[in-house]
């Protein structure tokens, strides 16, 4: 099987990865790809089914112990935690959290949610000249906010970890990423201990109450892991699912028309969203233990890094007709853009929540919302990872 260089595409496929994914996913489901990310081989699965399968196949791991000591890239997060571990460990990493990250907690934020919403459009709408960069203005500071009052820790260094997170998840040299990580690594550590010594009734408070008593413990290096999982996945995920379905809207004025005239569509918009273009183009690593067969591919056991396109898998036009249309009255439930299986964003309903908040208020309060850039002149963050804008110029003054 031929190698496919993604890495060798640049800009072009960092901008819009869709055509190329749509031309491997007519030639079959599996192939030979290298990555921007430091030029790693990786088997890339494309297309809806394949796709999903693979998400939910107990025979790829996510330990990073069973990784190739040939892959030239490394794990970028910090301690131990669900994204980076098998059944039973998953299991029980899973049940701790879940414990504690309820239905009901994520509810009890919509006020908050809303607050904070308001008060950064506050901001943005009275700063002179009547434009703003989104993610500057509400996509960033939103989720980050969020998921700080719920761990407990409002004095978050942010553009500190800001940096750190996009490096570790985006930043093509893979010494760039492991600075950052272990930058990370440190400033989590100082945090898990602050907290320790001044215990609440916040999320991180009662995850490391957790690991003192009930016989069931989570160690030092799980609550590191925890920590960084929740801080980061907690808001990379919202800060681009805002950012992505902000410029769909903003592209496609008839749908745009559609929910400023009925905005009670805005649950299905955001599904709309989340399925068109999405927040993750590929999940966190998985790795062959054994042999492993996908579509008609053997894929080789020991350790080779397997990859699902959840953004290809989301295009599929033989699961979702038109599929390259944003529509935001289609149904778009089934999409796999919080993944599927027992690795399912275990905070899929907060990111939920925060966009169907934001963006309904953005809309309601910026009656005049334009794109400020041409398309084709924004940067996206680089990587397979995750898919946003680095920035995303809007104007409102009329």
């Amino acid at each position: 099987m031929s190698i496919v260089d993604l890495a060798a595409l640049g800009e072009s496929f960092t901008r819009d990865p869709y055509p190329v994914y749509a031309r491997l996913r007519e030639q079959g489901p599996v192939h030979r790809i290298r990555m921007p990310e430091g030029g790693a081989l990786a088997w890339l699965v494309v297309g809806y089914e394949a796709g999903r399968a693979t998400l939910a196949d107990p025979r790829l791991s996510k330990d990073w112990s069973k990784a190739s000591p040939s892959l030239p890239i490394g794990a970028v997060s910090s301690g131990m935690h669900m994204l980076r571990a098998d059944p039973p460990d998953h299991t029980r990493l899973r049940k701790l959290v879940a414990r504690e990250f309820t239905p009901r907690r994520v509810e009890e934020l919509a006020p908050r949610i809303q607050k904070t919403t308001d008060e950064l459009l506050d901001r943005m709408l009275a700063a002179p000249g009547g434009r703003a960069d989104l993610v500057e203005a509400l996509s960033f500071p939103l989720p980050i906010s969020v998921i700080c009052e719920l761990l407990g820790v409002p004095d978050l260094d942010r553009e500190s970890f800001r940096t750190w997170s996009n490096d570790a998840l985006g930043a093509v040299d893979p010494q760039v990423r492991k600075a950052a990580a272990a930058s990370m690594a440190r400033y989590l550590a100082e945090l898990v201990e602050g907290k320790r010594q001044r215990s609440g009734s916040d999320l991180l408070s009662a995850l490391i109450h957790s690991s003192d008593d009930d016989g069931d413990r989570l160690s030092h290096d799980e609550l590191i892991g925890m920590a960084w999982l929740l801080l980061v996945a907690g808001h990379e995920t919202t800060v681009n699912l805002i950012s992505n379905g902000v410029l769909a809207l903003l592209t496609h004025p008839e749908q745009l028309a559609a929910l400023r005239a009925d905005l009670g569509l805005i649950d299905d918009a955001v599904e709309e969203m989340l399925r068109y273009d999405g927040p993750v183009e590929t999940p966190t690593y998985r790795f062959t233990v054994d042999p492993v067969t996908i579509g008609d591919t053997l894929v080789p056991g020991g350790g080779e890094l397997v990859l699902v396109a959840m953004a290809d898998a989301n295009r599929d036009p033989g699961r979702f007709e038109n599929a390259d249309r944003f529509d935001i009255s289609r149904d778009a439930r089934g999409h796999v853009a919080f993944g599927h299986g027992i690795h399912y964003c275990l905070g899929a309903p907060l990111a939920r929540l925060e966009a169907r908040v934001a963006i309904r208020t953005l809309l309601e309060r910026c009656p005049d919302l334009a794109l400020d850039i041409h398309p084709a002149a924004i940067t996206w963050r680089p990587g397979m990872l995750i898919r946003g804008p680095r920035s995303l110029p809007v104007r409102f003054g009329g």
